[in-house]
């Protein structure tokens, strides 16, 4: 006899800190299960956008000063799968996932992959089909459907939680770029999951915020699993990005993500997995779309502005392609904000090389079919 489907329904007109017991926005092994759900169950979770019902069809610019930096990622869950284990491999298909019909692109100062060259703020909306996003921001520009999930994954055992709170620690005593745990705006908003909880933009072992645009509808997340229960959380809705969301944020959307669970028994261990994989069985779009038929490119090379030469530096290479492919959208009439956005809704970077030292290749794809609106 089939299984009935378990589910974890919001209020749509409510942010997470009203609804506490849906969902939390903090990494923790302390907080407790909504729902359990067994292997093979098929279980609906309906998810916020990533700002939490910040931003809306009405937010402005200046709007955006004002947002709660805190409260990124509300995530629904956790789901106690049933008879997962430490050392277990929890796969997780994604059966469907069902965007809503508005959608946001925004960037800020001190965010995304350039904040030196964007330190203003800019927002997008977006109106959603099942088929397309259009944004009067944007006009002439069709996205199509690309929707997936940008943050999922388990929860952490507690020597994970230590471990990882040391090392980011450290990386922020070297300046790095780190969110530090804080109680404000965390939910829970006491307790250790308050004060030790993980901030979610960063991805980690336990996947959370990878942001794989690959993983949408028929593909399969593979996690370790850390705790009894493995404690599976999702959120984070987007409904297009290019493969780098470079200015910060993709289409950001609220979404329903229905998904089934199974369970590969001490796999992790046994094989020493300790990071998150992923699979599709088909195509992870329309291949017109997966891989443009029709497209332009930038490469960007490891070389400074003022034409000194790194060393296989693959992130000046990545940083270099972007410009270039603002550089390109500005010859083409849009503005410089506007160029940012597309490159990050819908410009894939991808590795050309890393052989040909020492100018490893980092190429920006523009899908040429999205100005067909």
């Amino acid at each position: 006899m089939e299984a009935m489907a378990k589910s974890i329904t919001i209020d749509r007109g409510k942010r997470l800190r009203e609804e506490p017991g849906k969902g939390h926005n903090r990494w923790h092994p302390d907080i407790a299960p909504v729902i359990e759900a067994a292997p093979g169950e098929e279980v609906t979770l309906e998810t916020r956008d990533a700002s939490d019902l910040q931003i809306g069809p009405q937010t402005s610019v200046k709007d955006l000063e004002k947002i709660e930096r805190t409260v990124a990622h509300p995530l629904t869950g956790p789901v106690y799968v049933k008879d997962a284990e430490p050392g277990d491999l929890l796969e997780i298909e994604y059966l469907d996932i069902v965007p809503e019909r508005y959608g946001w692109t925004r960037f800020s100062p001190g965010f995304g992959f350039l904040p030196d060259l964007f330190d203003h703020y800019f927002v997008a909306h977006w109106n959603i089909t099942r088929e397309y996003a259009t944004s009067p921001q944007l006009p002439g520009v069709r996205i199509p459907n690309g929707a997936f999930m940008g943050t999922a994954g388990v929860a952490p055992s507690h020597a994970q939680l230590r471990r990882w709170s040391s090392r980011e620690q450290e990386l922020m005593e070297r300046g790095g770029r780190v969110f530090p745990p804080t109680t404000l705006g965390a939910v829970p908003p006491a307790g250790k999951a308050a004060e030790e909880g993980l901030r979610t933009i960063p991805p980690r072992e336990n996947c959370g915020n990878a942001d794989v645009k690959q993983l949408t509808k028929g593909s399969k997340l593979f996690i370790p699993v850390a705790v009894a229960g493995a404690l599976y959380s999702v959120g984070d809705g987007h409904f297009a990005q290019g493969d780098s969301e470079c200015c910060g944020t993709a289409i950001e959307m609220g979404a329903t993500a229905v998904v089934r669970f199974r369970l590969h028994k001490q796999e992790a261990r046994n094989k020493n997995i300790v990071w998150p994989r992923f699979a599709h069985p088909g195509y992870f779009q329309p291949p017109e779309y997966g891989m443009p038929r029709n497209f332009i490119a930038t490469m960007g090379m490891p070389i400074t502005p003022e034409g000194k030469n790194e060393s296989c530096d693959i992130t000046l290479a990545s940083r270099n392609a972007v410009i270039e492919m603002i550089q390109l959208l500005q010859e083409r009439g849009w503005s410089r904000e506007q160029a940012y956005v597309i490159c990050s809704v819908a410009v894939d970077l991808r590795v050309s090389n890393v052989v040909d030292v020492p100018n490893v290749t980092v190429s920006a794809i523009l899908p040429e079919d999205i100005f067909r609106a």
